[in-house]
């Protein structure tokens, strides 16, 4: 069912996450119609039908930049033309990254020549360290959703062969991964590591289980995301920094930014994906903890700051880029009010300068880090709450922010990131989120019907897998 009255809604989501409980105090609740920043009309369902077209008309810009200047490489620097790897060896990180997304579009012959690239040239059997988080979002994940669009039996078993070299980073003593793991050795290295990087593994690595028949993978996962979980502090909040050797934390500073984000996301995900208990509890206590201590109004907006974890403290009034994902988890979390509201914040922090900056004081509305790194969150939840709501005001967000990518970041072969939204100077790369992420999330905001959300849950990475759990 399609409502395009403000504030309608798909009720299968909505009595899901009705379900989970609101999580909303009554301060939270604020009506948008206040004094919302100008979006813009809403583009028509015809003018969305053309905006998902030319979305898809610039992600093949950006691909074929890519494949004539960097094929067979991690990613692409389009404005010196020049190819980047992570490591000495390239893993075909941005093939990897974009194959579904190419499914998702439509792109067949795009999609037919990078699986079987894939699957004739990437190695795994390399002598290099990886970092765990990177590489089990974007290449595990990647392999994993590719192999359930598309059934190709020889993703699934690059999957495997990368979850076993994956394995020996949990080995520490307290369950807790090391941040680095060398593929063919096992030798790990890293002991200090954050909430994300710990925390954002669940939901690969349970389904290279769930695939592969081998239950180890989610176990241990499983294990790691309880052994971080249970050093939380009295208030609930996790810190920006902990040993996995000793437990110690390193650092108090609590947040819901780059270092502990998707920690947020990834146990309310848990809990939708697998059915898991203990995460959709842990998923409850953390995100009534992060409202408590880190959310704050300031000048009529909805915002979430630092604190120190032992005592709540508030530390800084930092929003950024990264921030932006949270509008997205609170929707799945049944916090729609929040959700609402915080995505207005996110969007006064875009149209300050046209395009949103690494990070602001929202206090100030000061710019503390003027770069853009071509993030998707602030698609992302803008994604999640038009499939929640219907409300067209999103449809408004998404075609701004398609425009103002477009305006700043494009270049003759591809998208690049920028050194300043104040002075919109360009740099000179194109990670390969970009294709995985927010292109994509910018096209299933404007041609929703391309997938069934209710079906699956996207990992971090914008990978979607396919539910366990109803």
């Amino acid at each position: 069912m399609r409502r395009s009255d403000r504030g309608g809604s798909r009720p299968g989501l909505l009595q899901r996450t009705a379900a989970a409980g609101l999580l909303a105090a009554a301060w939270l609740s604020v009506s948008l119609a206040d004094s919302p920043e100008p979006v813009g009309p809403a583009p028509t369902p015809a003018e969305c039908a053309a905006l998902a077209r030319e979305v898809r008309s610039e992600f093949l810009h950006a691909w074929r930049g890519y494949e004539s200047l960097a094929w067979g490489h991690d990613e692409l620097r389009p404005v010196s033309a020049t190819p980047r790897d992570w490591g000495s060896a390239s893993l075909w990180m941005t093939p990897v990254d974009a194959l579904d997304t190419m499914l998702l579009m439509g792109l067949t012959e795009e999609a037919a020549k990078t699986r079987e690239a894939i699957a004739a040239h990437l190695s795994f059997d390399r002598d290099i360290s990886v970092k765990n988080f990177e590489i089990t979002i974007r290449l595990l994940g990647g392999l994993l959703s590719s192999y359930e669009m598309t059934g190709d039996r020889r993703l699934l078993s690059l999957a495997q062969d990368l979850g076993r070299r994956l394995l020996p980073a949990f080995g520490s003593p307290t369950r807790m991964p090391y941040m680095y793991v060398n593929l063919k050795t096992g030798r790990t290295s890293g002991a200090v590591s954050n909430p994300a990087e710990i925390g954002t593994l669940i939901l690969e690595m349970g389904t290279l289980s769930k695939l592969s028949g081998n239950p180890e993978y989610f176990e241990r996962a499983h294990a790691a995301l309880l052994a971080l979980a249970a050093r939380r502090a009295s208030t609930g909040l996790v810190g920006e920094e902990i040993n996995v050797e000793t437990g110690a934390w390193v650092s108090r500073e609590s947040h819901i930014g780059g270092g502990i984000d998707s920690y947020y996301e990834y146990l309310v995900k848990c809990g939708i994906l697998f059915g898991d208990a203990d995460c959709s509890r842990l998923a409850r206590e953390s995100l009534q903890a992060a409202s408590r201590f880190l959310a704050e109004e300031r000048g009529g907006l909805l915002w979430y700051g630092s604190a120190d974890m032992e005592t709540g403290r508030r530390t800084s009034t930092i929003y950024g880029s990264l921030h932006a994902f949270l509008p997205a988890v609170l929707v799945l979390s049944g916090d729609l009010a929040s959700a609402r509201r915080l995505q207005e914040s996110g969007w006064r922090m875009w149209a300050l300068h046209g395009i949103e900056p690494e990070e602001l004081d929202y206090a100030s509305l000061r710019v503390t880090a003027d770069g853009y790194a071509l993030r998707p969150e602030i698609m992302e939840s803008a994604y999640y709450l038009f499939q929640a709501t219907r409300d067209r005001r999103y449809l408004a967000m998404g075609r701004r922010f398609f425009e103002d990518l477009r305006k700043n970041c494009r270049v003759g072969h591809g998208y690049t990131v920028l050194q300043s939204v104040v002075t919109k100077k360009q740099g000179d790369l194109m990670p390969s989120y970009f294709l995985a992420e927010t292109l994509k999330y910018l096209y299933l905001l404007f041609r929703p019907e391309a997938l069934d959300f209710d079906r699956v849950v996207f990992n971090t990475e914008a990978h979607p897998l396919r539910k366990t759990a109803q």
